[in-house]
């Protein structure tokens, strides 16, 4: 029997879709990596009985990398970047092993079936499954098809049974224009961002960022933000005055008159025509006029409209409300959330989406009568060619959804049923009073015909409603309730909102529907806006004078013009009318051009930078002495941190994330400099560092950003090779290391890791012994214990013995993760008890093996 691997786009899709097309007849199990499930059931596939294998990957597979020696930032020249660099597709999260999972699974099967998203994202990934399985699957006849590729836009049993029966072929040009945009902007923001980064970082100490980011589309977004701001600043309010009248319909009733004049600058020149009037008793009513006008029912939801309205209305951030989409949409709530189209096809069957929505308690009267009377056609919208527009599929409650899922989810319900409800018809009546020789006016509007439950559905569309009075209607004079002068600031406009951005800047080329939530995300981290309340965006200092820099040397860097003309180059890679190649050789080659001339244009910049940042000099605090000069360094704490010499002129990168000291004075024996501890917290873990070794490694098997704690040198006390106790048992490579500052709550961790171990508390003293376990090879603890809390016998203080192997010490060492905990690990699912050979470890000192079954029994403490 033949077998047919299917692979979606993420775990709880591929579940979804298996339950549909199997009726429930499934098998499921875990993968090999432990985030992917296998659902296997029995079914025919091109006329014949096979087994299908459905399974998902977690977005890309792969990502676009330079080769290694090109990501070293202080060895490389960001120009050769553009074109010199070689790039290879890498693992985009190593530790899923997602390439080797496919593999496994993929071993055997005669054909694949691929259910990634409809999208460009999603013919990329597909082509990247396919670079995965198709050397292990079983090779085929010639002339066979065995690549298939499903289109749906829903998780339905309709939509996914009608994509398994018209099965179609992934688009090779659509994953090209994708490539060509990762490699774009790989290398034109890498470009930018590295130099900037290094030439401002260089010079300026509370710059506050640790990263100086360009990106070709995260800039305009940034530039939109800071123009809305420069507005602000450049705002100069007037006082204005305005008429005010209010006259009474007779009826206890009044009414607030709009003046003809609007508003007069000039003080004097408005009170002389209130003065004027003001002695006038009655208001004449000149003319009565009404007009029949209708309120538009809303084109069909797209992206772009959703994000905007659930920013504006629902206080959701973008990035939060595509989350909750996706989640709406992988269980078969709505349909796909990306999408441009404005418009459903002639055959979209509007009716049945409806009728699902009849018994809802929330909206099912207005439902049942639009489907009595008959649903009116949706509007016209734009079709991109891409998905259907964003359509509830199904019912659901809030107990169902969550309190952020359900308000996005009835957002989207009742747009969609005034999409296909009657337009509001609404009469607009407009009188015109004068008052001596002053016009006045007042409008309002009575609904004729709400449209179906459009009034109902769209509340906050809803016209206001006023009546005439017969004294109006008959033009009798209405006496002056009040007749006065107010006087008003003009206001300067606020500071830009999510949905400004949306707004202005997707139809403007500055990104996509999918792309613009993470490119205000990244503005954000980058510390370049700051969210105010109202999810108003807030420029900060940076921000302002990296825009600034950028229109001085050269505005297109700014403006989404340029890139969007890249875009409909990228598109025409996609429609299969431009070449690959020529496109991403053309855009690169104008970016190269623009980095050069901004390299050699970059004072101009940093003369702004000047004026709002300080120098390295003269930032930070004295912490610890250079080896050089032997004069104290400054300690810059405004990200990213590090240590400044103001007399050698150098700067030394620190850790990040974490608190920083001087370490007893102590030096390093090889350069002098003065060490420093580095610490994450009381739950977590330290070590100490020599700042020029961490920046210099001084041996050959060292990396730049190794600590003490990994330091081979032979003799130094600090070092790994004489506090290094065991191999860890978690993690591959790592060492636990004793950490001789953490007394009285003494430790070890793992210098890879965030592995910790807590031992001997309240010991007066604990050092590493020369000496390994016979058993295990760790080295050996010497401890001297108080004498009031000792646990020895016959009150012995003195103690030399292994942690892990002896029992006196084996119930005093309590295996614990470090507080900042990486996501990837996962408590008590480390690699226990596995030795890996014994080996030389620097010094001399033996490699410990993994202490075995009394380091598995400690890791099930793991918290």
């Amino acid at each position: 029997m033949k077998t047919v691997l299917m692979v979606a786009e993420k775990p709880s899709l591929s579940q979804s879709i298996a339950k549909i097309l199997s009726k429930g007849n499934v098998s499921s199990r875990k993968g090999l990596n432990g985030a992917c499930s296998v659902h296997e059931y029995p079914g025919s596939f091109a006329g014949q009985a096979v087994r299908f294998k459905m399974t998902s990957v977690c977005g890309h597979v792969m990502t676009l990398d330079f080769i290694g020696k090109y990501n070293n930032w202080d060895k490389v020249d960001p120009a050769e970047l553009f074109s010199k660099a070689p790039t290879e597709k890498k693992e985009a999260n190593p530790k899923l092993t997602m390439v080797k999972f496919l593999q496994v699974e993929a071993r055997g099967c005669d054909y694949i079936v691929l259910w990634l998203d409809c999208d460009k994202e999603g013919e990329n990934i597909c082509f990247e499954v396919l670079d995965a399985v198709l050397p292990v699957m079983n090779k085929c006849r010639s002339g066979e098809k065995t690549v298939y590729r499903a289109k749906f836009s829903s998780i339905t049993d309709t939509d996914i049974c009608n994509a398994m029966n018209h099965l179609g072929e992934p688009s090779q040009n659509e994953a090209l224009s994708v490539d060509a945009r990762q490699e774009l902007d790989l290398r034109i923001g890498c470009a930018f961002t590295r130099f900037q980064t290094k030439y401002f970082q260089g010079k300026y100490g509370n710059l506050d960022s640790s990263l100086i980011s360009f990106g070709p589309c995260q800039t305009p977004t940034l530039g939109f933000c800071v123009e809305r701001h420069d507005k602000i600043q450049s705002f100069k309010p007037e006082l204005y005055w305005v008429i005010q009248a209010k006259v009474s319909d007779g009826k206890a009733v009044s009414l607030t008159l709009d003046w003809d004049r609007v508003r007069v600058f000039d003080r004097e020149v408005a009170q002389m025509f209130l003065n004027i009037i003001k002695v006038v008793k009655e208001a004449k009513v000149e003319s009565v006029s009404k007009k029949e006008k209708v309120k538009q029912r809303p084109l069909a939801l797209n992206t772009v409209e959703m994000l905007r309205v659930a920013s504006a209305a629902l206080g959701m951030g973008p990035q939060h409300t595509m989350q909750i989409a996706e989640r709406l949409y992988t269980q078969g709530y709505i349909s796909y959330p990306r999408t441009e189209t404005t418009h459903y096809a002639e055959n979209f069957d509007l009716k049945g989406v409806l009728r699902q929505q009849a018994n809802s308690s929330y909206w099912a009267d207005t439902v049942k009568a639009l489907l009595a009377e008959g649903i009116n056609r949706p509007r016209k919208g734009h079709d991109a060619g891409d998905h259907p527009p964003i359509t509830p599929m199904r019912a659901a409650s809030e107990a169902e959804l969550g309190s952020d899922g359900w308000r996005l989810y009835e957002y989207i319900t009742r747009h969609f049923i005034a999409t296909v409800s009657y337009d509001c018809k609404y009469l607009q009546t407009t009188i015109l009073f004068s008052i001596g020789k002053e016009r006045f006016t007042s409008t309002g509007k009575m609904v004729i015909s709400p449209g179906g439950g459009f009034k109902i559905i769209l509340s906050e569309e809803v016209v206001c409603e006023m009546s005439v009075s017969e004294a109006c209607s008959c033009h009798l004079p209405l006496p002056l309730l009040k007749l006065n002068l107010l006087e008003i600031l003009s206001l300067a406009p606020g500071f830009s909102m999510y949905n400004d951005v949306l707004r202005v800047l997707i139809p403007g080329g500055g990104g996509t529907d999918a792309s613009i939530p993470v490119h205000i995300n990244n503005i954000c981290q980058r510390n370049y806006v700051t969210v105010e309340s109202g999810r108003r965006l807030k420029p900060t200092n940076l921000g302002i004078v990296l825009v600034h820099g950028y229109y001085k040397i050269d505005s297109e860097l700014v403006l989404p013009t340029i890139r969007s003309a890249v875009e409909k180059q990228l598109n025409l890679i996609a429609q299969g009318k431009a070449n690959y190649r020529q496109v991403l050789e053309h855009g690169l080659d104008i970016f190269k051009r623009k980095f050069h001339y901004f390299v050699d244009s970059i004072t101009d910049m940093d003369e702004l930078m000047e004026v709002s940042f300080s120098p390295l000099a003269a930032t930070g605090k004295p912490l610890s002495r250079c080896g050089k000069c032997h004069r104290f360094m400054k300690y810059i704490q405004a990200k990213p941190s590090r240590l400044h010499c103001s007399h050698c002129d150098e700067t030394y990168s620190l850790p990040q994330n974490g608190a920083i000291k001087l370490y007893k004075e102590l030096r390093c024996p090889l350069d002098e400099f003065e060490l420093v501890l580095w610490s994450s917290g009381s739950r977590g873990k330290s070590y100490p560092l020599c700042p020029y070794c961490y920046n210099h490694p001084p041996f050959r098997d060292m990396k730049k950003g190794m600590g003490c704690n990994e330091c081979t040198h032979p003799t130094c006390q600090h070092s790994l090779s004489m506090l290094g106790i065991a191999q860890c048992v978690e993690c591959e490579n790592g060492v636990l290391v004793f950490d001789p500052t953490s007394g009285p709550k003494w430790k070890m961790a793992c210098n890879k890791c965030n592995v910790v171990a807590h031992f001997f508390e309240n010991a007066h003293k604990v050092k590493v012994s020369p000496e390994n376990c016979e058993s295990c090879e760790a080295a050996l603890v010497d401890v001297d214990f108080n004498k009031a809390k000792t646990p020895l016998p016959e009150g012995e203080t003195q103690h030399v013995g292994c942690a892990f192997c002896d029992p006196v010490f084996q119930d005093l060492v309590e295996l614990k993760h470090a507080a900042m905990k990486h996501p990837m690990h996962r408590g008590g699912q480390g690699k226990r008890g596995r030795g890996r050979g014994r080996g030389r470890r620097p010094g001399g000192r033996p490699n410990p093996k993994k202490p075995k079954d009394k380091m598995a029994a400690l890791a099930a403490y793991f918290v």
